[in-house]
């Protein structure tokens, strides 16, 4: 089997000076991963309009077997910096493990690319805040996939959320556990967690006071277990439950509120989302020693929810803002916020639990 290689990619355009400036009505990518996710990402940008996949890099033979057969069109490549090099590229989609990000990264945008980065975006604070300050110099956009805050489910949530549907917020309770997959770099904390920490930063719009982190290891030296409970501001208490230990797959997280509370079961086909009209009232009456209860018990129903692929949708929005200028609001600097979440679980978790304030 043959394959583009290396230099095949320069053919595609004359050469130019690598800059943002440079793009015509049509973006060129480059995705750098072709393992899990990679694929995905392939998938769904040849399916947006006036985008152009100039070519997929991956060090695994095996990986680039698939990319030929999969989409014998595009151009395969083996260095990584042949992408982050060529005028003809104007984004580069990182798909790689988190400890390869930084570098990746820094010499996308130092070539002038747009660069859309798989969570987490970095190994941590410190790299991410170059890479911010970097794009800035340099009028470049970061996206950081965070595909969960693009599904109907999420932005349900938070327009019921912003709508006041479910009164005051009291509390955010996942459980997002499995089976494996085992990750060989970096803890169950940093693969699953960053889920929940940007769906929570997405729909809450407020960032946490403090956290605690609590975990185990067993098979491979790396936490395949842990809880982290944050504190927000008014009272909200969030609790993430991962694990890779699991007999089962769960994806559900409750949320209550004051007047409503609501139930979200990801693995649903139909019905993803159920809003219950249940709580608790409390009232004490004066000279009365202890308070009264009353539980309200109605109807549940379950919303409409947008049908759209949430990547298909969160890539599209990237074009859009490398072609209109905005910012998206999944950038760096929400990168960064979940990075020092998970930086601080890290902390807690070093700690056996000790309260980490943010």
């Amino acid at each position: 089997m043959s394959f583009h290689d290396n230099g095949a990619l320069a053919s595609l355009a004359p050469r130019v000076s690598p800059s943002p400036a440079r793009m015509s009505s049509t973006i060129k990518f480059g995705v750098v991963g072709y393992g899990y996710w990679g694929p995905n990402i392939v998938r769904n940008l040849q399916g947006i309009e006036n985008v152009e996949i100039a070519a997929v890099c991956d060090k695994s033979s095996t990986a680039r077997r698939r990319v030929h057969k999969n989409h014998p069109q595009i151009y395969v490549m083996t260095d990584a910096s042949e992408v982050m090099t060529s005028p003809e590229i104007d984004a580069v989609a990182i798909v790689t493990p988190v400890w390869t990000h930084f570098e990746l990264a820094k010499q996308a945008l130092e070539n002038g690319k747009h660069i859309f980065v798989e969570k987490p975006f970095t190994s941590n604070v410190r790299q991410a805040e170059e890479l911010i300050n970097l794009a800035q110099r340099k009028n470049l956009k970061i996206m950081v996939d965070h595909t969960f805050v693009f599904t109907g489910a999420v932005r349900k949530i938070k327009q019921l959320l912003h709508e006041g549907l479910l009164g005051k917020l009291y509390y955010y309770d996942s459980t997002r556990v499995n089976l494996g997959l085992f990750q060989h770099d970096i803890n169950v904390v940093w693969d699953l967690a960053p889920h929940d920490l940007s769906i929570l930063d997405y729909v809450l719009e407020q960032s946490p006071e403090a956290l605690v982190a609590t975990g185990q290891k067993h098979l491979n030296g790396l936490e395949d277990i842990a809880f982290i409970t944050l504190y927000f501001p008014d009272s909200v208490i969030a609790h993430v439950n991962v694990n890779w230990l699991s007999p089962v797959k769960v994806r559900t997280t409750l949320i209550g509120g004051e007047k409503k509370m609501l139930v979200w079961n990801d693995l649903e086909a139909d019905e993803k989302i159920k809003v219950y009209d249940k709580g608790v009232e409390m009232d004490s009456r004066e000279g009365l020693y202890e308070l009264l209860v009353s539980y309200r018990s109605g109807d549940m129903w379950s919303p409409h929810l947008e049908q759209a692929e949430a990547l298909r949708h969160e890539l599209t929005y990237f074009v859009k803002c490398i072609t209109d200028g905005s910012n998206p609001f999944n950038d760096g600097a929400a990168g960064l916020r979940i990075v020092r979440m998970l930086e601080a679980s890290t902390k807690s978790l070093r700690k056996r639990g000790a309260l980490v304030y943010l």
